[in-house]
């Protein structure tokens, strides 16, 4: 092999070399800065690419994907004076390819730097007990801020979650002791609150009881008088039939007869009972004379009916 082969072979391969040079294959979500002499020329875009090689050169390379950035535990002091450590994490993307080159030397870094220094100027504002319950309005403020502050760097700031509020050991304790005596106070309420409620049941219960007794000893009253009534009645009806059935059976032929047949021997039976329970007995001065003593009862049962 001569000279003149060994040349021409060199300069195909510096040909070759030259131009593979010139081709540049940007990947999927991925933006290259081209610079010309040290000057922005373009922003390369995902595909196939040639540049003048040797003026042209390849001075950024950017992710246009969405960035998950980490913000490391910082310490923030509360409106109260409690210390705390708080880390988050950072979701950013790369809208302007030019503006992140240019705009800034290092858009993560700076994004970090401030999305700490919002957060410590809101936990400065806030009670301890407050930044529990203020996660949603902090990672907002801070997207707010960072987001704000990023459009000359050509970054969108997507989202912020606070990760951890990390409190001193002390305060971890009270706080422990602060949530068990709010349970013990808790558990004591609804105690109370349902020994109470058993207590006015029961009482409204124990008043049902004597109401119901009461109105059963109100109905039991009012039967019975009804039935003393009704027995009265029945008592007084018969009684009566009774009077006028007598009445009629005197009035009847030998009715008068025999009402002092009936008369004498009651008389006489009654007598009879007293002597043999008193040593000591009133006789009236007629009584030898029976005959008598029927007329004058029989004279005054006349004398009673005449009368009724």
């Amino acid at each position: 092999m001569n000279g003149g082969t060994v040349i021409l072979i060199g300069l195909i391969i510096v040909a070759i070399l030259l131009f593979l040079t010139t081709i540049k294959i940007v990947p999927q979500r991925s933006a290259y800065i081209i610079e010309r002499f040290g000057k922005y020329r373009s922003t390369l875009l995902a595909g196939f690419h040639i540049i003048i090689p040797f003026v042209d050169r390849v001075a950024y390379k950017h992710t246009l994907k969405e960035q998950v950035i980490d913000v490391a535990a910082q310490t923030c002091i509360t409106k109260d004076n409690i210390s705390v450590e708080v880390d988050g994490v950072l979701y950013l993307q790369l809208m302007d390819a030019q503006k992140a080159s240019y705009g800034i030397d290092n858009y993560r870094f700076a994004s970090i730097q401030l999305a700490q220094t919002t957060m410590r100027s809101i936990i400065g504002k806030m009670e301890l007990d407050k930044t529990f319950e203020e996660r949603e309005s902090m990672n907002s403020i801070i997207v707010d801020a960072v987001d704000s502050a990023s459009d000359p760097w050509g970054v969108k700031v997507t989202r912020y979650e606070v990760k951890n509020i990390t409190p001193p050991q002390s305060i971890k304790d009270a706080m422990e002791k602060q949530m068990r005596a709010e349970r013990e106070k808790r558990a004591n309420i609804a105690n109370s609150e349902g020994d109470m409620q058993a207590r006015i049941n029961r009482a409204e219960g124990e008043k049902r009881e004597l109401i119901a007794h009461s109105e059963g000893e109100k109905m039991k009253r009012i039967n019975e008088a009804e039935g003393s009534a009704a027995e009265i009645e029945a008592v007084a009806m018969a009684t009566a039939k009774g009077i006028r059935e007598i009445a009629s059976a005197i009035n009847a032929p030998g009715g008068q007869d025999a009402v002092n047949l009936r008369i004498a021997e009651q008389y006489i039976d009654e007598f009879g009972k007293l002597a043999k329970t008193n040593n000591t007995m009133i006789i009236p001065s007629n009584m030898a004379d029976i005959s008598s003593l029927i007329a004058t009862a029989t004279k005054v049962i006349k004398t009673t009916n005449n009368e009724g």
